[in-house]
């Protein structure tokens, strides 16, 4: 793979931050965008911008066009059955919150049980959260081990004839473990209980095939994925989105509305209320077009590498401890320093020209059970280089000298 093709491709990369090459490791955070999206924007402002749907314009038409294909390059890009699986929402949180709220109506009462885990994003934590005080649910959060991993024996006990939802994350946002998510999809299908994976880290590093994972709902953000800001998609079995009520109401959603009812219009547009975000959702078309033009086997094997290679550096580093050693693990290293905050580390190495996060990467419950306030993280994209990981390493050295 031609990784410095791949980088000619990013403007911003090209970017001096304090005189300094950009060394870009806030990837799981948010990724930068290639040429070929933020031109599509552009176009799409300056040259053929129109509201979608219902328009008997050209310019309406060709937007609509475009907007929908989009729907059509999501349902083969993560092999839904057909287009009316694909939903487009503002974020993968909102996405979750659709889920969480739309299946409520109709499937949850008083003492029904979710399961979710220790690993995940409060965007998948507190949906449920605002379930139980609403209808009075039991959260079960299921356990992992000091290295990251889910323990499968704990997660099976944890069903029973309460047990209603699932809800977990097919990678995790601060430790990189990849989760055994068809695994966990055939336990609880075993008894009978949907799935909700999600995605938003996967979404960039693992080939998605929502009919093997046989999930029954998938979510993830655009800006995960070389895409912009303000998309996400819900994908959904087409008999489970079918049964449920609508999200919000407005426009576009409806089929008829009278003074005397309601009635709304069929999956996917029943959960699309209001003008949606047209432009966002083109430029996500846009990005995985340009995403599936690469090799993806070429992406993995690359990504793996320098993960590898990551490691080993950071490793070689006195007091330097990485957090998260999983079986199988993608793309993210979250680590401390002995008596140097992981705040303080972030902003040191920034003025070198890196860009890592710091924090407890909105998972306070997995901080908790590390016994962590936060860790500093460095992750993974395909445009990123040995010499990106060379200049963390220095820069981590130079951190540490400060603090000795």
């Amino acid at each position: 793979m031609n990784v410095e093709k791949i980088r000619a491709d990013f403007p911003i990369l090209r970017n001096k931050i304090y005189g300094k090459r950009l060394s870009y490791l806030d990837n799981a955070a948010s990724s930068q965008k290639p040429i070929q999206v933020i031109e599509s924007i552009g176009v799409s402002y300056t040259k053929e911008y129109s509201n979608v749907h219902r328009g008997a314009h050209y310019l309406g038409n060709l937007v609509t066009d475009k907007y929908e294909s989009t729907r059509s390059i999501v349902k083969s890009f993560i092999n839904a059955k057909i287009d009316k699986e694909v939903v487009f929402t503002r974020g993968a949180t909102e996405a979750i919150n659709l889920v969480a709220s739309s299946y409520a109506v109709k499937n949850f009462k008083q003492d029904d049980e979710i399961i979710i885990t220790l690993l995940e994003h409060h965007s998948n934590i507190v949906p449920w959260y605002l379930l139980k005080e609403r209808y009075g649910i039991k959260l079960n959060f299921a356990r992992i081990d000091d290295n990251g991993n889910i323990d499968l024996d704990f997660f099976k006990s944890l069903f029973n004839a309460k047990t209603k939802f699932v809800s977990v994350s097919h990678l995790s946002n601060v430790l990189g473990t990849v989760m055994p998510a068809k695994e966990l999809v055939k336990i609880a299908h075993s008894y009978n209980v949907p799935v909700l994976l999600d995605g938003c880290q996967a979404i960039p590093h693992i080939k998605v095939d929502v009919q093997d994972l046989d999930c029954d709902f998938y979510v993830f953000s655009g800006h995960k994925i070389y895409g912009p800001t303000g998309v996400g998609v819900l994908y959904g079995k087409h008999s489970l989105l079918s049964d449920l009520p609508p999200y919000s109401g407005g426009g576009e959603m409806i089929d008829e509305v009278t003074t005397e009812k309601i009635s709304f219009r069929e999956v996917p547009y029943r959960f699309e209320a209001g003008t949606p975000p047209i432009i966002q959702v083109i430029g996500l078309g846009a990005a995985i077009n340009y995403f599936s033009s690469l090799n993806p086997t070429a992406i993995d094997a690359h990504e793996d590498k320098l993960l590898h290679y990551a490691t080993e550096k950071l490793s070689e580093i006195d007091n330097l401890k990485i957090v998260g050693s999983a079986k199988k693990k993608k793309s993210i290293i979250s680590f401390t320093m002995k008596d140097i905050h992981p705040h303080d580390i972030a902003t040191i190495v920034d003025r070198e020209g890196v860009a890592i996060r710091a924090g407890h990467h909105c998972c306070q419950p997995l901080m908790n059970f590390l016994k962590l306030p936060a860790t500093a993280r460095a992750s993974l994209a395909m445009y990123n280089n040995e010499e990106d990981i060379d200049k963390l390493f220095e820069s981590l050295i130079k951190c540490k000298k400060m603090f000795s």
